[in-house]
């Protein structure tokens, strides 16, 4: 899926429309060091067996976010594009 560089999008600060730059959203990945994670591997990690067992279900397509930030405020909005979608999105030059 491939989106312009800039669009005219609702700014929530400015309380307009402006032209916005559109960024891809990529999301950090986990540090492993959550309170979540290390119960996890504590729990695997036991003598007693299978105690937690991994997710059975893998989602086949994500859906794509995009920063827009505006032009005027620098302020920055998500922007969920579509449904879920195998495909990556990319910026238009």
């Amino acid at each position: 899926m491939k989106m312009v560089k800039e669009i005219n999008a609702y700014c929530p600060k400015c309380n307009k429309h402006t032209p916005h730059s559109v960024k891809l959203y990529s999301s950090k990945p986990a540090s492993g060091l959550g309170m979540g994670a290390r119960r996890r591997e504590r729990k695997l990690k036991g003598y007693v067996g299978k105690v937690k067992g991994k997710a059975t279900q893998i989602k086949v397509a994500k859906r794509q976010k995009v920063l827009l930030e505006c032009k005027e405020c620098h302020y920055i909005v998500e922007r969920v594009v579509g449904t879920r979608t195998k495909k990556k999105l990319e910026i238009k030059a």
